[in-house]
């Protein structure tokens, strides 16, 4: 295995099992230097509270073809290089203002329908167990549950400027230090402004000692973080996960803390999440439970999490498109999957419940989908509803229908 895809290879050993769809996106696999993929994306929209915001409105559609080429390479004395390039287009259909993607640095903001960019720029360096890598990357949600990098049309979201050491002395331990200056052009990390911080900084710990158990445990310090007002934030995320013959378990849980400059106290917030799941021929499902309270840092906020684009909470994870949060919520969700002479239909429902601070009361979402594999190309068709019930006004209802194809390389 080549020591520059350590990192990587870091992000693929972690365990999160249970009926979930993995998500679409190119991966390096350890006996190349380049990798990529070709793509199409295209989602429609109707949201019942918004004018003008049916399936077939102009406004309300997603539409691109991607590119993604991307290489590392080892030069000797233990150095090396990666780069990714992305780029999209929406093929001159102008759909609308939000045809193109959300992806890496300013293109992020003003949703480009043809664009492209240099989504990752990095060195690396090994020697004996350890592997460093520094410039702009992707981080693994499996390592940095606080921020992380997801993917759209195969276009990472949001990449991040930093360096990450990683190593594997200790036996069925991988250590992981990072420290992140920005992410991508911007000097924000979603909600966080740095611009008058010192960075991000991470230590993670992921252990395979126990059988068929993986245990992981990151722990983050931002000073002068700029997040609603507040100043140093600190966090801490702990997971297990593993199984018992076909039964496939986890336990989560996450706690924010930090200081507020004018002196004014602060609640912390705290967040459980537990999973079971079993496969029976061709059929698997879990159940999913979790509770976030009513503190007043970053998983009740917009996103479920200062940093990514969506919480790394089982249950507040972006499944039903952007997942709802508030204050005192607490969520069960049921998945289940089922193989196909060809392909795979897949499915998931959701209930959510809010505490009285919260602009909504209660919730359920529900995904079905389709995903094949033909040819070489990754093929999926979804679709997705969601419905809140407001504490004032009328219910807000949304749906989404989705397809993609990728074919990797």
């Amino acid at each position: 295995m080549k020591k520059g895809l350590l990192l990587s290879v870091v992000a693929s050993t972690m365990i999160f099992a249970g009926g979930d769809i993995a998500p679409v996106e190119p991966a390096a696999p350890a006996s190349a230097d380049f990798w990529g993929q070709i793509g199409f994306y295209y989602q429609a929209e109707d949201l019942d509270w918004v004018p003008n915001s049916k399936f077939g409105d102009k406004w309300n559609n997603w539409f691109g073809v991607t590119a993604v080429l991307g290489v590392e390479k080892q030069l000797g004395y233990g150095f090396g290089f990666g780069a990714e390039l992305a780029g999209w287009s929406d093929l001159g259909l102008d759909l609308g203002g939000r045809s193109g993607f959300f992806s890496s640095g300013l293109s992020s903001l003003i949703q480009d329908s043809t664009s492209a960019e240099v989504s990752q720029a990095y060195l690396t360096y090994t020697f004996g167990n350890t592997a460093i890598k520094a410039g702009r990357q992707a981080l693994p949600k499996a390592v940095s549950p606080w921020a992380w990098s997801s993917r759209t049309g195969g276009v990472i979201d949001w990449s991040f400027d930093g360096i990450v050491v990683a190593n594997t002395d200790l036996t069925d331990t991988t250590l992981v230090a990072a420290w992140i200056d920005q992410a991508s052009a911007n000097q924000q990390l979603k909600n966080i402004d740095l611009s008058d911080s010192s960075g991000l900084f991470m230590l993670a710990m992921i252990n395979k000692s126990l059988a068929n158990t993986t245990l992981s445990m990151s722990a983050y310090y931002v000073p002068k973080a700029n997040f609603n007002f507040k100043e140093d934030m600190w966090s801490v995320w702990a997971s297990a996960v593993g199984n018992v013959d076909t039964i496939t378990w986890g336990l989560q849980g996450a706690y924010v803390d930090g200081d507020d400059p004018a002196g004014i106290s602060q609640k912390a917030t705290y967040a459980v999440a537990a999973k079971i799941g079993s496969t029976w021929g061709d059929l698997d499902a879990q159940l999913v439970a979790g509770y976030i309270n009513d503190g007043d840092f970053s998983l009740k906020t917009a996103g479920a999490g200062p940093l990514g684009s969506a919480s790394a909470l089982w249950t507040f994870n972006g499944d039903f498109g952007g997942d709802i949060v508030g204050d005192n919520v607490w969520s069960i969700r049921a998945d289940a999957g089922y193989k196909l002479p060809v392909g795979k239909v897949f499915g998931k429902i959701g209930y959510w419940n809010a505490g009285s601070k919260a602009l909504w009361d209660s919730a359920i979402g529900v995904r079905v989908g389709y995903a094949v594999k033909i040819a070489g190309i990754n093929t999926k068709v979804e679709y997705r509803y969601l419905n809140q019930d407001m504490s004032v006004g009328s219910d807000h209802t949304r749906q989404r229908i989705r397809v993609e194809a990728y074919y990797k390389f």
